[in-house]
């Protein structure tokens, strides 16, 4: 199964202007779109309990939306097996339960957090990065604050708009620890 990492950032590698995690209020038509077109086209979509308390996602037959959190208990109440699930394994486990379930493609689409554990394990196959033409200094970044080394190999890019939006794809280099 490939995992891919789905982030849009601004040049200065932000993820939240300001900390406000709203990236509908800054991110390009042409990023919202492609996202949208990822969000329906897959199956298979993970994220993190933060990243789902912002905006709620309803249960959808179409899609398998699984939030990682310590705690699935609490959203018991939104719960639809098979289609909305809330998990507290590592990502490691995840990625080895969902293979064996015969998924070909992990789409990793929220937060910081989830990110980071992820690149952590070496999980991550491919990193799929909208760069917009912004610079916020301050807001959070797509990893959290921790020591990383992780190389990467340019697979596309391209510019989607006069702006110089850039859609880019890059293979992560995955060195054995």
């Amino acid at each position: 199964m490939k995992t891919v990492l789905v982030f849009v950032s601004t040049l200065d590698g932000k993820i939240t202007k300001w900390g406000d995690p709203n990236v509908k209020s800054w991110s390009s038509k042409e990023d919202q779109n492609f996202f949208n077109k990822l969000w329906n086209n897959n199956r298979l979509l993970i994220m993190g309990s933060n990243t789902f308390y912002l905006d709620p996602i309803k249960p959808n037959p179409n899609h398998l939306l699984v939030i990682m959190t310590r705690q699935p208990s609490t959203y018991k109440s939104y719960e639809v097996l098979g289609q909305l699930e809330f998990r507290s394994e590592s990502p490691g486990q995840l990625v080895e339960h969902y293979d064996k379930e015969g998924h070909e493609l992990m789409l990793i689409v929220g937060g910081a957090h989830i990110a980071t554990s992820f690149l952590r394990e070496q999980l991550v196959d491919e990193l799929w990065l909208t760069i917009e033409p912004k610079i916020f200094g301050i807001g959070c970044n797509f990893v959290t604050e921790e020591k990383l080394d992780i190389k990467l190999e340019l697979l596309s890019s391209e510019s989607v708009n006069k702006q110089g939006t850039l859609f880019t794809k890059y293979a992560l280099i995955k060195e054995h620890i």
